[in-house]
C-alpha cells in the first residue's frame, strides 16, 4: 500500500456503538498504516476512549460534544476546533446525517478532503446498495474511493488483560446473553443458556457469564439453572474481555458489542440474531456461525448445542 505524505493532519470520526466501533478498528489501522507519518486525531465518545488511545493509532482523542439541535454554544465550539485544527483530509466513518453536517461547519472556509456521505465531499461514497451493506464492506469502498484499497486485518495484541485474577480453570466460554437494554427482543431467553451452561458443565468445560453490572439478573437466572457457571458481569472491561477471548473455546450470545470484541480477537463465535437486526449487515465477521430465528424463543438448545459442537 502506498502512503499519500501530502495529508499531514487527519481527522478520523467513529463514535459509538461498541459494536459499530470495533467493525471500524480494521479501517483505523488501515487509515494510519496509509498516512504513516500524519498527525492523526479521533473524533469519538468518552466510553471508546481508552481503547483507542490504546491501540496507538492516533495522534489525539477528542470527545465528540454531541451538541443537540438547539445548543448553540456547543455548535460554536465545535465549528471552531474543526476549523482551528486545519485538517487536510477527514475519514467520516460514521457517515451520519449528523456527521455529515459537520462537514458544513467548515464554511464558508476550505473545508478539507472528506471521506463519508457528506454531499459536497471530496471522496463521497454514495453507492445506493450501502444501506444493505456491511459494516466492514462500506468502510472497504469508502476508503477505497479515497485511495486505502487494502484492509487487512489489524494486529491486536494491545487488546489483552491479564485474567488471572478471576481464577477460570483452563477450559472455559463465554456466554454473552445481554444486548441493548432497549432491544430486548435480540435476546435468547436465560433458561435456554442456563440449560445450555449445564450440557457445558458436563463435557468440562464452565462456562463464564459476562455483560454489564445491568445485566447481572440474567447471569443470575443462568446460574439458577447451573450454579456452576461463573458470573462476571459488571467484572470485566474491553481489555478484559479480549483476554477472556484469547483463552475461551468459543463464545455464545446475542448481537450485542462484546461480540464483535470477541470476534475480532479471534475467538470462535456461535452468533445469534433475531429479526431485531439483520446478519448481513451487523454480524461479527471471523470464525463466527450466526444461527436466526425471527423470534430467539423458538431457536431450540439442541441446534445451539450442535453448532458448538462443531466448533470445538
Amino acid at each position: 500500500m502506498s502512503s499519500a505524505p501530502d495529508a499531514r493532519r487527519i481527522l478520523v470520526i467513529r463514535l459509538s456503538a461498541l459494536g459499530d466501533f470495533i467493525m471500524a478498528l480494521p479501517a483505523m489501522a488501515a487509515i494510519r498504516r496509509y498516512h504513516p507519518d500524519a498527525e492523526i486525531s479521533l473524533l469519538t465518545t468518552k466510553p471508546l476512549a481508552e481503547l483507542a488511545k490504546q491501540s496507538g493509532w492516533f495522534n489525539h482523542i477528542e470527545i465528540d460534544p454531541r451538541p443537540g439541535w438547539r445548543e448553540i454554544g456547543k455548535w460554536i465550539r465545535l465549528r471552531r476546533w474543526l476549523r482551528a485544527c486545519r485538517f487536510d483530509r477527514v475519514y467520516d466513518l460514521q457517515s451520519q446525517d449528523r456527521t455529515a453536517l459537520y462537514f458544513r461547519l467548515f464554511w464558508p472556509n476550505r473545508s478539507p478532503e472528506w471521506s463519508g456521505i457528506a454531499p459536497g465531499a471530496s471522496h463521497r461514497h454514495i453507492d445506493p446498495a450501502r444501506r444493505r451493506m456491511h459494516a466492514f464492506d462500506i468502510h472497504a469502498a469508502q476508503l477505497a474511493i479515497a485511495g486505502i484499497c487494502d484492509i487487512p486485518q489489524p494486529d491486536l495484541v494491545w487488546l489483552d488483560e491479564d485474567t488471572r485474577k478471576f481464577g477460570l480453570p483452563s477450559r472455559i466460554a463465554l456466554l454473552v446473553p445481554g444486548s441493548a437494554p432497549h432491544r430486548p427482543a435480540k435476546r435468547w431467553p436465560a433458561a435456554q443458556y442456563g440449560a445450555l451452561a449445564q450440557l457445558l458443565v458436563d463435557q468440562g468445560i464452565t462456562p463464564v457469564v459476562i455483560g454489564t453490572a445491568d445485566e447481572r439478573p440474567l447471569a443470575q437466572a443462568i446460574r439458577a439453572i447451573c450454579p456452576k457457571a461463573r458470573d462476571l458481569t459488571g467484572q470485566t472491561s474491553l481489555f478484559a474481555i479480549a483476554g477472556l477471548a484469547r483463552r475461551a473455546a468459543f463464545a455464545i450470545g446475542s448481537d450485542t458489542g462484546p461480540m464483535h470484541l470477541i470476534a475480532m480477537i479471534g475467538c470462535r463465535v456461535i452468533s445469534l440474531f433475531s429479526d431485531e437486526s439483520n446478519p448481513a449487515r451487523s454480524a461479527p465477521r471471523g470464525n463466527v456461525t450466526v444461527l436466526h430465528r425471527p423470534d430467539l424463543a423458538d431457536l431450540p438448545l439442541e441446534e445451539v448445542a450442535m453448532a458448538i459442537a462443531h466448533a470445538q
